[in-house]
């Protein structure tokens, strides 16, 4: 059986304005660092952006998280990534991925590529993020692998950690055990550093995990000492008083049909979620009081309201995406109830440092002790209100005026269905265009529904054939051709 690595293309990692915050740190893509915590996160630096991100943390002892799928070698200090070929410019989804095979395939890619470079006159060929092709003298052709045994050898406490994770969807179950094994036996004020390609989802999700687990070790280990100071209110250091702004539409609160159901079931699931959300507030945008680009939680409602205006096409994909981001959400907040049940266990041991803490026992076995989490995830991942409804009393009327007598009905039909998609839509803010395309994929739709049985059928073959669109008034000028017929 062929390798797929043998197929890869080689992409660029940077490509122009990957910068998408201020104050960059040259050679590390959107480095940031999380308020309140020593964990930061990046895109994938250069040979020179990983020492200067090093020095910038100050850290003796480093712990650098790499949260990508894709394989990555350095072609003169610069970062580039194995991709299939179909995958150029796109998230790189490559499912069931391994830190070891990652690895593997990234010795086998440094070779391939000198291969290139020896009978190409010392030249290897690229793709950059946009599918342009570039060709490069390689001077030096070395694996991460390389780059990270020589940063040790100048940061004797450096410790680099793979959890490969697809863009979209939840790490899994021992993912979240490896980040947390990292962590263990390392301070509160050790540098964390995570990174996936530009900074945006993987790595701001692997930020997350880890400020929880910082939370735990800090709720932990000052619970007995805090316990033996008379008149001190215990309530100073409760970590989950963050308030949900309730103005926000519940979509952008969290409140997915399939989270609620977990909250009823989840012990202590309010307070889970709830530190949760702070975490993932943090990491996200300036609005939300973080220092990130993207916030996880709100890019889920963000991409439910794109889904209203795509076509079919889209949508299947879109949809697919948006139950990976709700499975990444109910799982985040299921590990912070887990870290929040692991300080409990562990509330009789007095004085442990951050250093001593343990976790009674892995997320894995946790999630695996309650299946019934999961069963609900995967069942009600999906349960959302994918399309707006048309009241039925405007339906009706609508099929009435369209089987009494179609065409001298179609000024009514036409009012009617523009009048209702203006009501049903009013809640979108009138900022850009969306709010203008969902009403207008409404009005086709509904307009297609409509048609009486000749008229439709007919408008349904040119559609499928591609004649014509899924568009209102291609919709109309198709069904009064018929109707003259």
């Amino acid at each position: 059986m062929s390798n797929p690595i043998h197929s890869a293309v080689a992409m660029a990692d940077h490509f122009d304005k990957i910068q998408k915050l201020p104050d960059p740190l040259d050679g590390v893509p959107n480095f940031r660092c999380v308020p309140g915590y020593q964990v930061y996160c990046c895109g994938q630096p250069t040979v020179a952006g990983f020492e200067a991100a090093v020095n910038k943390v100050k850290g003796g002892k480093v712990v650098w998280v790499n949260m990508r799928q894709e394989p990555v070698v350095y072609v003169n200090g610069n970062p580039l990534c194995a991709r299939p070929a179909n995958k150029i410019g796109e998230y790189a989804e490559l499912g069931n991925v391994t830190a070891e095979s990652v690895a593997k395939d990234e010795m086998e890619f440094v070779k391939m590529l000198k291969v290139q470079a020896e009978s190409n006159g010392g030249k290897i060929k690229y793709q950059d993020v946009f599918k342009a092709e570039h060709e490069i003298e390689a001077k030096e052709i070395v694996s991460l692998e390389a780059v990270i045994n020589n940063l040790k050898s100048k940061f004797p406490g450096f410790v680099h950690v793979r959890v490969p994770v697809c863009n979209s969807g939840s790490p899994k179950t021992v993912d979240f055990d490896t980040l947390c094994g990292a962590l263990q036996g390392t301070s509160f004020d050790t540098p964390v550093i995570v990174n996936c390609q530009v900074g945006l989802s993987r790595s701001t999700t692997g930020c997350v995990i880890a400020c929880l687990f910082r939370e735990f070790q800090v709720g932990s280990s000052f619970g007995g000492l805090v316990e033996a100071i008379p008149g001190l209110d215990l309530n100073l250091l409760k970590m989950d008083r963050y308030q949900m702004d309730m103005e926000k539409d519940v979509l952008f609160r969290g409140e997915f049909k399939v989270v609620v159901n977990l909250l009823e079931i989840l012990p202590d699931g309010a307070a889970s979620k709830n530190q949760c959300d702070k975490l993932i507030d943090l990491n996200g945008p300036a609005k939300c009081g973080g220092t990130g680009i993207k916030q996880l939680r709100e890019n889920i409602a963000e991409s439910k309201m794109s889904y209203e205006i795509m076509d079919d096409a889209a949508q299947a994909f879109l949809k697919s995406k948006i139950m990976d981001n709700i499975t990444k959400y109910f799982y985040l907040i299921c590990f912070s109830a887990y870290v929040r049940e692991a300080g409990v266990l562990l509330k009789d041991q007095k004085n442990l440092s951050e250093e001593e803490i343990r976790l009674p026992k892995s997320f894995d076995a946790y999630m695996t002790e309650h299946a019934d989490f999961d069963a609900l995830c995967q069942k009600g991942k999906g349960d959302l209100k994918w399309e707006r409804d048309l009241p039925e009393a405007v339906h009706q009327k609508l099929i009435g005026y369209a089987t009494t007598d179609f065409k001298a009905n179609l000024g009514k039909i036409i009012h009617d269905i523009l009048g209702v998609s203006n009501k049903i839509f009013a809640d979108m803010s009138d900022v850009g265009d969306h709010k203008k395309r969902a009403k207008y994929r409404f009005a086709s739709k509904t307009l297609m529904d409509v048609l009486p049985g000749k008229v439709a059928t007919t408008v349904e073959e040119k559609i499928n054939q591609g004649v014509i669109q899924m568009d209102f008034y291609e919709i109309l000028g198709e069904a009064q051709k018929v109707e003259n017929v």
